[in-house]
């Protein structure tokens, strides 16, 4: 029986939800076990992905141009990461982050590595591949977030504003998860959704995730 967009999805996503043990950060920061260094080193490393994620997003939409749902998936990320990116200045303050430290830090490989095979699936993924990979990871990502932001809340309290960037991402957004499933569907019904291709992006983009998270706790 030929399965659904939505069915595919929630198949992939359950394949890469993320084994506890590979992000060993969180839980630390769940627990306020962890120092404020370390959360300055987190919004630090995630000034230099989000803007290289906005880039990578648009050049997907625009590669998409012929596959328009696929353009309006693609298009909506890179919208958000326009709203996450003020919210990340409030927290990077927060966690005592000026320009002048901003300006001299040094990006930890381990952690750029996720951008690095986002910007290279913008570059080489068929759009309605890429689709599913990202969105089949965002939900690891999500629930990181939403741990983090009630940490934030709970044992180092942060205020509203400061906390907001992980807000953004703790909930699935109903208009991306929307065009997902339409987007992976129209590549489903024209045969230009390749499974077995997707399936090995999701695979790496959730190794790359692990391996940001346990860079910032052990940097190399």
């Amino acid at each position: 029986m030929t399965r659904t967009a939505r069915e595919l999805l929630e198949t992939i996503t359950r394949e890469l939800a993320a084994d506890p043990r590979s992000n060993p950060l969180v839980p630390l920061i769940a627990r306020g076990e962890a120092d404020r260094d370390t959360l300055a080193a987190l919004a630090l490393e995630q000034s230099w992905v989000i803007p290289a994620d906005r880039r990578a997003f648009r050049h997907l939409a625009d590669r998409s141009a012929d596959q328009p749902r696929a353009a309006a998936y693609f298009t909506a990320l890179a919208e958000g990461e326009d709203l996450a990116a003020p919210r990340l200045e409030a927290f990077a303050a927060a966690c005592g982050v000026d320009r002048e430290r901003a300006a001299s830090y040094d990006p930890l490989p381990g952690c750029q590595a996720y951008p690095a095979y986002v910007a290279w699936l913008a570059l080489n993924a068929a759009p309605a591949d890429a689709v599913l990979a990202v969105s089949a990871n965002f939900s690891a990502w999500g629930g990181y977030c939403a741990t983090i932001a009630e940490a934030l809340r709970t044992h180092y309290g942060f205020t509203a504003e400061a906390r907001a960037f992980f807000d953004l991402f703790a909930e699935p957004a109903p208009g991306p998860d929307r065009t997902a499933v339409e987007a992976v569907q129209d590549g489903l019904d024209t045969g230009r959704l390749d499974e077995s291709l997707a399936r090995g992006y999701g695979h790496l983009l959730q190794s790359y995730e692990s391996l940001f998270w346990r860079t910032l706790l052990r940097p190399v």
